[in-house]
């Protein structure tokens, strides 16, 4: 299933929960951390419980829990009591243990479901391979604002203070095999901004961004879907690879370039999102 848009919706308001699961996002995190205060948390819990008993969606509905040693354990208690989401989103990700810690706590509610950890700070990057690595983890997502917060950095409008950790973040990922997903656009009101972004973080390589308002979903969505020209591409890449000799099997030429392996994985990565 492709994660383009991971929308994040308040888990104290049940309407806006509601709302979000039919915005056309393809992940919905019903957030339980950030988006809530103190002390709504419990108000918050209750509220995902029973949204997630009663809604009806085909996104994939996340809740982003409170960090493992601060809260998680109180979310799956209330929350895992009314129905199960499809994915729960681990905030804060210092290390591989905390992907793993939170599977426990998954593991001894009879709760199966992929955790997708969030990177937004100094260790939590610096980790990151391991934390994409660990058995549970099915997505890697990378927040800017924190880690620049983290860091000290001033954000700037060309990024280069987050960019190696963008790409260190990109890197663990693939070389894990699991979903990539971009920060956020924070100008939900920058239509044209938000397409640039998306659009570098798709040729970068990310599956997927982040997005904290409906508004951003079909902007997002629309950068990560293959269009028809790239689709095109695709189909003479492996139409050429399937004809071409054995013996030229690893270098043959499409519309004039050398084409090799790395193209035609490529090639066969577009076809399969374009198929979703």
């Amino acid at each position: 299933m492709a994660r383009r848009s991971v929308l994040f919706a308040p888990g104290d308001q049940p309407e806006k929960l509601r709302k979000a699961a039919d915005s056309g996002a393809d992940v919905v995190v019903f957030d339980l951390e950030d988006a809530v205060v103190p002390d709504r948390k419990q108000a918050a819990r209750e509220a995902v419980r029973d949204v997630l008993a009663t809604v009806e969606s085909t996104c994939e509905l996340c809740v982003r829990v409170n960090p493992v040693d601060d809260g998680a354990a109180r979310d799956l208690s209330v929350v895992l009591s009314g129905g199960e989401p499809d994915s729960v989103m681990a905030p804060k990700v210092p290390d591989a243990d905390a992907v793993e810690t939170l599977a426990g706590m998954l593991a001894e509610r009879d709760a199966s479901v992929p955790v997708l950890a969030l990177v937004e700070s100094a260790a939590g990057v610096l980790h990151a391979e391991a934390i994409a690595a660990a058995d549970a983890t099915d997505a890697l997502l990378f927040g800017a604002e924190d880690l620049a917060g983290d860091l000290g950095a001033t954000r700037t409008e060309s990024g280069r203070e987050v960019a190696h950790a963008r790409q260190h973040a990109l890197l663990a990922a693939r070389a894990a095999g699991v979903d990539a997903i971009d920060t956020h656009y924070p100008a939900y009101e920058d239509e044209a901004g938000l397409r640039e972004a998306a659009t570098e973080a798709r040729r970068l390589g990310y599956d997927g961004k982040m997005v904290i308002h409906p508004a951003q979903v079909p902007v997002v969505n629309a950068a990560f879907t293959p269009d028809d020209e790239a689709i095109a591409w695709a189909r003479r890449i492996i139409e050429a690879s399937e004809a071409a000799d054995e013996r030229a099997r690893g270098v043959f030429v499409v519309d004039g370039e050398m084409i090799d392996a790395p193209q035609v994985r490529q090639a066969e990565r577009i076809l399969a999102r374009a198929a979703e």
